[in-house]
């Protein structure tokens, strides 16, 4: 039996193979009690609470730290072991890449989390997750080429060489893609200043239309016509950009004209006539109506008020209804509206 013992397989005796495989079933059978206990009981508690990071940790823990202790479990019996130099090099490669992309996995999940966590209590926010996924993305990636290089680094290997390569690379596609990088650049002016989001009803310069979609590159924009407006990312932060979806109440101004041979009586009373009409209706607030000028065929009136509603249907319902109140009144009262005219004064010595 000491014989079969002092047997040797790979540089180790027989023992120490049984040795590891002992402390490897050791291992695996503490983190599969531990996973059993442990998670059947935070399940059950974070079932009992209101916030979703409880749930996020447990899902980590059992998607991502749970892997990463049965490996670091087999790390830790091979190292155990005297193998050959290759063997502990190729399995020294697979657990560095494996714990790499476990612990990439985590921080980018929890980035996510955090993100979507932020945005869960703002208005839209099922639109702005999605907006959102742009940026996910872009940093995602940082996130792997810098962990991708650690890994690397760790393993022993020069990184000074790779990085300035990729210093130098970078340089070059930022010259030979500077349009893009704009582009990619106002996208996170747009995600965090937020000039404007999906839904959100625009003017740019003679264009206009309701944001559809936010992107890495490009806005779309639906026009009133129906037709898709798509949209540099640059071309947006550099315009003048008017936000109607953002509008809390419109300013109305606008001009009337009576003719000169209304009576005075009548011109005093219009002022108040007009701010009754307009007083009368509901979500609407008079600010001024005054007798403005003397115009070439008309004596002016310029009137303000506010709509106290964005919805442009609603302005137009309200304004339609002053103004055919005030076509009526002024209708009942005899007063009329002046319209371009010219009067000719004949000399009859000159007549003929």
């Amino acid at each position: 039996m000491n014989f079969l013992f002092n047997e040797h397989f790979y540089g180790n005796p027989v023992l120490s193979w049984l040795t590891a495989c002992a402390i490897l079933g050791c291992l695996l059978i503490l983190i599969g009690t531990l996973k059993a206990i442990f998670l059947k009981k935070a399940r059950l508690w974070t079932q009992t609470t209101s916030t979703g990071w409880d749930d996020y940790v447990l899902d980590v823990i059992e998607r991502s730290i749970v892997p990463l202790l049965y490996i670091g479990a087999v790390y830790i019996t091979v190292g155990s072991l005297s193998l050959p130099e290759k063997i502990t090099f190729a399995f020294r490669i697979a657990f560095l890449a494996s714990a790499t992309f476990f612990v990439l996995r985590i921080i980018s999940s929890a980035f996510r989390k955090f993100v979507f966590t932020f945005l869960e209590g703002q208005q839209d926010s099922l639109a702005k997750q999605k907006q959102a996924s742009g940026l996910i993305l872009i940093v995602n990636i940082v996130i792997w080429i810098f962990g991708i290089i650690f890994m690397i680094d760790n393993l022993g290997y020069n990184v000074t060489s790779l990085i300035a390569g990729l210093g130098i690379g970078g340089i070059a596609i930022a010259l030979a893609a500077q349009t893009i990088l704009g582009d990619l650049f106002s996208y996170f002016v747009i995600f965090f200043d937020r000039p404007f989001e999906i839904g959100d009803f625009v003017v740019i310069d003679d264009k206009s239309g309701i944001v559809e979609y936010i992107g890495i590159k490009t806005t779309r924009l639906r026009t009133l016509a129906g037709e898709q407006l798509v949209c540099s990312n640059t071309d947006l932060t550099n315009a003048r950009l008017h936000n109607y979806k953002r509008l809390q109440h419109r300013r109305i101004l606008f001009s009337l004209g009576v003719t000169y041979q209304t009576s005075h009586e009548l011109l005093a009373g219009i002022p108040e006539l007009l701010k009754t009409i307009i007083q009368s209706k509901q979500y609407v607030r008079f600010d001024r109506a005054h007798f403005s000028g003397y115009g070439d065929f008309s004596l002016n009136f310029e009137v303000v008020y506010y709509i106290l509603d964005p919805d442009y249907s609603f302005y137009m319902d309200r304004q339609q209804e002053i103004y055919l109140d005030i076509f009526r009144e002024f209708e009942n009262q005899g007063i009329e509206f002046a319209y371009p005219t010219q009067t000719v004064f004949v000399n009859p010595e000159h007549a003929h």
